[in-house]
């Protein structure tokens, strides 16, 4: 019984990575709004009730294509820092995550649109969107922590007056951290995918030409507003 169970699991397995594609595919051709689950299971020959079997709505297949999508960005973050050791000096770490993370999405820009585009109409990400979300930020906030743990933090050059926000996203995302650094945080994470956002969506076309060197500054920017300290 165990080996049947794993077969049909396998099997389970293959067909949800198949439909998952297919709906990849429908995606990068007619948008998040278009897709249907009608047309993925036309696209794959099947029959739309054998379909529902697996994604019983449209909505739960594109909130599994956007987990999917938040997890591979994330993974790439989580994977340049590994391979960075804590001693190497922070802009430096903090430039290869920001720089894994633009390599991704350079490389998948329509599953990067799906999370950081505009809306789906008539969707609403469920709560099971929200941790893989937060990777590429836990990401960059683990990075400041090990940079602290061995040499203090410059004060942020705009360090805001304390507020009652500053306290509350310090206590929910670092408690660990001065709130100050906490907010320049959240504001880099913003940036970072602000600068994403305006080079796959074309804003820098005519005006970036240099888009390598050009990232590579304003990420090493952002390390300088969160505290981080330059090269020598």
């Amino acid at each position: 019984m165990t080996t049947i169970r794993g077969a049909r699991e396998r099997a389970r397995a293959e067909v949800t990575a198949a439909i998952k594609d297919a709906a990849r595919r429908r995606v990068a051709t007619e948008g998040a709004a278009g897709l249907s689950l009608r047309a993925v299971a036309r696209e794959l020959g099947m029959v739309s009730s054998a379909l529902y079997r697996y994604f019983p709505s449209r909505d739960e297949l594109l909130t599994a294509l956007i987990v999917d999508a938040y997890d591979a960005i994330g993974a790439a973050a989580e994977d340049a820092l590994a391979r960075t050791a804590p001693e190497t000096p922070p802009v430096v770490r903090w430039t290869a995550v920001c720089t894994a993370v633009r390599a991704w999405a350079l490389a998948h820009p329509h599953e990067y649109a799906l999370i950081y585009g505009s809306p789906v109409p008539g969707y609403a990400a469920p709560g099971d969107t929200i941790q893989p979300a937060a990777r590429v930020g836990l990401a960059l906030i683990t990075m400041v922590r090990e940079a602290r743990a061995t040499a203090p933090l410059t004060p942020p050059p705009l360090d805001p007056a304390p507020t009652a926000e500053a306290d509350r996203l310090a206590a929910a995302l670092a408690p660990d951290l001065p709130p100050a650094t906490v907010i320049a945080m959240v504001a880099a994470w913003a940036e970072l995918f602000g600068l994403l956002s305006f080079e796959l969506f074309g804003q820098f076309n005519r005006i970036v030409e240099d888009r390598d060197a050009f990232f590579g500054r304003a990420v090493a920017r952002l390390a300088y507003e969160v505290g981080l300290p330059p090269l020598p």
